[in-house]
């Protein structure tokens, strides 16, 4: 008999803000860390384990950093840059690493303060001279943001399949009534229709302001446990079933395809790992940078033919009493988007959902959710699949 997979049993987040005052990487870290511990009913004497990302406040050696000021004695520790596929990468990798024995309570942890704009951070920075392609053969040219290459892809998609901002706009609204029912979410509290997402400003067309995500400063952590250890905890324990990941470029003029992406290899590895088939799954929560984004992980993760996700959305109810839930948090376009800690809210409603305690926004009878983190401009994909108990 195979040993129970490794499970999540314990999650925390920060509520979104556009300005976390004095908070740094490691005082939002330590904060959101010990109260996913606190979740579990775990302490920082408990954790063996730590997966982090790349912080400004230490250009190297970041596991230990984050670890000593945690004042955690550590077995396995490593640091994750997967951009917005980093919270999902992470999650697998505390999975495997417990596998191989290197650890039995991660804590994956990811946190971005935010200053408003014109203001600047008293502390150091990780940046360094950029020698990357990049930098040398595109930046010159204006290629120095995500928008517009968010834009070529959203673009390209409409010329091969058609116009699709209706239902861009009706995905928008969706997740606006999901983050409703979520007390955290920075736009709980504002309605939108698909009227003001189709009739606010054009930013890189064919995306508008509502097709893109808020930036917003906060913290988000989830404790992963040897399956053997998951039903001590608090809460009832996610099992990660089934992982998958696929990075093609940096650059997106390197890109394979604008319109089939990498998506596609990591969800199939996924649901091939969890055996686990499509139609079981009662809740997607996808990366959301752009309403875009959606449509085309929607298609390329299997949900809907290619070119057809439009005509998905529109014969589906995405909200949380819905027949296809998406996003039950408000996503990153209604919930905030925290930097890095924005994937991770994809991962924390996952579980939350799983355990049922998302009050108020409760998906009935769920027992599979799809959780999918894409990063740079559609470069990194990183897709797992979780289960109740």
């Amino acid at each position: 008999m195979s040993p129970p997979p490794p499970s999540v049993v314990g999650t925390a987040e920060l509520a979104p803000a556009r300005d976390t005052g004095a908070e740094t990487e490691l005082s939002l870290s330590a904060a959101v860390g010990v109260a996913a511990l606190a979740d579990a009913g775990l302490g920082p004497e408990d954790v063996d384990g730590l997966l982090v990302h790349p912080i400004d406040a230490a250009s190297r050696l970041v596991p230990s950093t984050v670890g000593e000021y945690l004042g955690l004695r550590l077995g396995y520790g490593d640091s994750v840059d997967l951009g917005g596929a980093t919270a999902v990468g992470m999650l697998w990798r505390a999975a495997a690493a417990i596998r191989a024995g290197m650890c039995s309570v991660c804590l994956c942890v990811t946190a971005a303060p935010r200053v408003p704009a014109g203001l600047v951070h008293a502390g150091p920075t990780r940046r360094t001279v950029d020698t990357s392609p990049w930098r040398e053969f595109e930046v010159p040219y204006g290629n120095i943001g995500a928008t517009e290459g968010y834009a070529l892809i959203a673009m390209r998609y409409e010329h091969e399949f058609g116009d699709t901002a209706r239902q861009r706009a009706r995905l928008a609204v969706a997740q606006r009534q999901n983050a409703a029912r979520h007390p955290k979410a920075f736009f709980a509290d504002t309605p939108l229709t698909e009227d003001e997402v189709l009739g606010s400003e054009l930013i890189a067309d064919p995306l508008r302001k509502l097709d893109c995500v808020l930036p917003t400063g906060g913290a988000a952590a989830v404790v992963v446990v040897d399956g053997a250890l998951a039903g001590r905890g608090r809460h009832r324990p996610v099992p990660v079933l089934g992982a998958g990941e696929a990075i093609t470029h940096k650059t997106i003029t390197y890109a394979p395809s604008l319109t089939d992406t990498a998506i596609r290899r990591s969800a199939d590895r996924a649901f091939t790992a969890a055996g686990v088939d499509r139609a079981a799954v009662g809740l997607a929560s996808i990366y959301d940078c752009y309403t875009s984004t959606v449509l085309l992980s929607l298609e390329d993760a299997g949900f809907c033919a290619k070119g057809k996700a439009g005509a998905f959305v529109d014969a589906h109810d995405l909200t949380w009493r819905g027949d296809f839930p998406l996003n039950t948090h408000g996503g990153q376009l209604s919930f905030g988007q925290a930097d890095v800690a924005g994937g991770m809210s994809h991962v924390t409603e996952a579980v939350l959902q799983l355990q049922g305690r998302a009050e108020g926004r409760q998906v009935r009878d769920l027992r599979h959710a799809f959780v999918h983190g894409n990063g740079g401009i559609m470069s990194e994909q990183s897709s797992v699949v979780l289960g109740a108990t």
